[in-house]
C-alpha cells in the first residue's frame, strides 16, 4: 500500500528523542504504517491528534506535563475513537491496571521485538486488545482467582467482549439480539461494579474468563 490513507496512522508519544528514533526506524518500513506526528508529553499528544487524526497512539507513561495515564484519560474524554497503545518499561502490576482503567486498549513493554510491536498496533487498530506476554504473566499470576458472580451466559458474553468482539459479533455467535447483548453488557458491568470495557478486560484476565 502506497497511499497513506489506507495505512494505519500512527502517534509517537515520549519525552525521550533517542527512543522517539528508535520506535520510529523500527516501524516506518513497515508498507502498512504511516507515522503522521511525534510528541514529547501528553498535552502535546492532545494537541496533535486533533490536528491529524492518528488511528493509533504509541505512548510511554512517565512523561512530563501530562503523563501517559492522564493523557489516557482525556483521549477518552475528549477523541475517544483514537485508540491507545502503551509502550513503557513498567510492568508493575499498579502501572498496568491504571493503565486500562483509563481506557488504553492495550499494554507492551519496551523490549518487546519489532515484530511483536508491529502485531500490537495491527491488533489494536482492529478493535481488539493486546498485551505482551510479561504484562499477561503479571496480571494473571498476581491475581487472586475469584469466585465469579456471573451467570453462565454472562461469563460467555464476557469472554467474546474481552476478545474483542463487538456486541453485534456476540450476538450473531449467540444467536440472540444486539439489545439482549447491550442488556447482558449493562448487567454484567453493574455486578462486577466497573464502568469502562477496559474495566471488563482486566476483570476477564485475572479471573481466567479469557485467555491471551
Amino acid at each position: 500500500m502506497t497511499d497513506e490513507n489506507n495505512k494505519i496512522r500512527v502517534l509517537l508519544v515520549d519525552d525521550h528523542p533517542l527512543v522517539l528514533d528508535g520506535i520510529r526506524s523500527r516501524l516506518e518500513d513497515d508498507p502498512e504504517i504511516a507515522i503522521v506526528g511525534e510528541a514529547g508529553n501528553g498535552e502535546e499528544a492532545l494537541q496533535i491528534a486533533t490536528q491529524r487524526k492518528p488511528d493509533i497512539v504509541l505512548m510511554d507513561i512517565n512523561m512530563p506535563v501530562l503523563n501517559g495515564i492522564e493523557a489516557a484519560e482525556k483521549f477518552a474524554e475528549l477523541l475517544p475513537d483514537i485508540r491507545l497503545l502503551m509502550l513503557t518499561m513498567h510492568d508493575s502490576r499498579e502501572y498496568i491496571t491504571k493503565v486500562l482503567k483509563a481506557g488504553a486498549k492495550g499494554y507492551i513493554l519496551k523490549d518487546v521485538s519489532s515484530s511483536e510491536m508491529l502485531i500490537a498496533i495491527k491488533a489494536v487498530y482492529q478493535g481488539k486488545t493486546y498485551y505482551s506476554s510479561g504484562v499477561t504473566d503479571i496480571l494473571v499470576n498476581e491475581s487472586s482467582k475469584k469466585e465469579v458472580p456471573l451467570t453462565d451466559r454472562e461469563k460467555t458474553i464476557l469472554q467474546l467482549l474481552a476478545e474483542g468482539n463487538s456486541n453485534k459479533h456476540v450476538a450473531r455467535e449467540l444467536d440472540i439480539s444486539v439489545r439482549t447483548v447491550e442488556t447482558h453488557r449493562r448487567n454484567i458491568k453493574r455486578k462486577l461494579e466497573v464502568k469502562t470495557s477496559a474495566g471488563l478486560v482486566k476483570y476477564a484476565i485475572e479471573n481466567g474468563i479469557v485467555e491471551l
